[in-house]
């Protein structure tokens, strides 16, 4: 279990009505008010956080939401309860457990907790659950909090930059499984490329991901099937690769080290560079979830009687989105294609440049 200080995804179902309904949200957690009746005094708030079977020392979502679930409970001055899942079955079981412990909020991390907390959030109607990365589906009862991330518009950032970075005119990316929450970095990545391409009269090509079909590793384990897919990808020419899904990452980095050849690595949800030191001479940027602060800003939230269910989601906009500094990489690449991707950014929050995602 890591008690780390660095900053900073079987199911998921989002019908067409919980769409329409996000498409107006993206206030931050604290911004939503309740009653303050409804909810235990803050120093008597209960927090409490389960893992998918990434873990809780994934380097990635499942740290960087226990990090923000573990400040916001030393700061109501309750110890973090804790329940880390290590297979699909233990999801319910486990959710379960943390309400008979008498958690007052229980943070369920992942798309893959999705229908366990929406089963449980029925059952106990005065538990707070704040769900991170799925919508809950359409029939979201009130005390669940969706905190959702449109990592499209960053990732659309990483994939100019990686275009501009790359020699060989191919970056690759790959997913752990086809959902949603997976795809829609892979989707920007690639509308960040065709971007580059068309401002640039390029033709710089996406491999394993064409938009509607592509490699995927069948799960979110760093594992041999991980590193073929990862392989298979820097076989066809690619000098960039972009693996999205936890611990996945890994297994694309040992594929990068066997190749022998120059190919830079692309985080998701933190940055590697801070939280995994082996990445450090390898990793161009990370496409950035900001999952830390949103996760304790809607625990604290929650504490004060600010609890909503209204969704969150964070943008580039409101910060809750964005990519990693360049870290070693900064001297490798050229200034005029840095301020190129920050003017991206701002044209992207500005609405002149238009993002596509399942989220709109």
């Amino acid at each position: 279990m890591p008690i780390s200080t660095t900053k900073k995804m079987l199911a998921v179902t989002v019908a067409a009505g919980v769409i329409l309904a996000l498409a107006g949200c993206g206030q931050a957690p604290t911004e939503k008010s309740g009653s303050a009746g409804d909810t235990p005094a803050a120093s008597k708030y209960q927090t409490c956080i389960v893992s998918d079977m990434g873990g809780f020392d994934d380097k990635s979502f499942n740290q960087l939401s226990y990090e923000g679930a573990k400040k916001a409970a030393d700061e109501i001055g309750v110890k973090l309860k804790e329940a880390q899942s290590n297979a699909e079955t233990e999801y319910a079981p486990n959710v379960e457990n943390m309400v008979s412990e008498g958690c007052n909020a229980i943070v369920t991390v992942g798309f893959a907790l999705s229908a366990a907390t929406v089963d449980a959030a029925n059952a106990n109607p005065d538990t707070d659950f704040i769900l991170i990365d799925d919508a809950g589906g359409d029939k979201k009862p009130d005390n669940v909090k969706p905190l959702l991330y449109n990592t499209a518009e960053a990732a659309f950032m990483a994939g100019y930059l990686s275009a501009g970075y790359s020699k060989t005119g191919k970056v690759g990316t790959f997913g752990g499984m086809e959902f949603p929450t997976v795809t829609i970095f892979m989707d920007g990545f690639k509308q960040g490329v065709e971007y580059f391409n068309k401002e640039n009269s390029k033709s710089v090509a996406v491999v394993g991901w064409d938009g509607k079909t592509g490699s995927f590793t069948g799960g979110f384990e760093a594992n041999q099937d991980a590193k073929t897919v990862a392989t298979n990808i820097i076989d066809q020419g690619v000098d960039v690769l972009f693996p999205v899904g936890g611990p996945i990452y890994q297994s694309g980095l040992q594929a990068i080290k066997d190749s022998g050849k120059d190919i830079a690595l692309i985080g998701a949800d933190a940055d590697l560079f801070v939280t995994d030191p082996t990445t450090d001479d390898y990793v161009l940027t990370s496409v950035m979830k900001e999952m830390d602060t949103s996760t304790y800003e809607a625990v604290m939230a929650a504490s004060k009687g600010k609890f909503s269910g209204e969704p969150y989601i964070g943008t580039l906009e409101n910060k809750g989105v964005g990519i990693a500094p360049l870290h070693n990489f900064e001297s490798k690449v050229d200034p005029a294609l840095v301020k190129k991707v920050d003017e991206i950014k701002q044209g992207i929050i500005d609405g002149k440049i238009t993002v596509k995602s399942y989220l709109d």
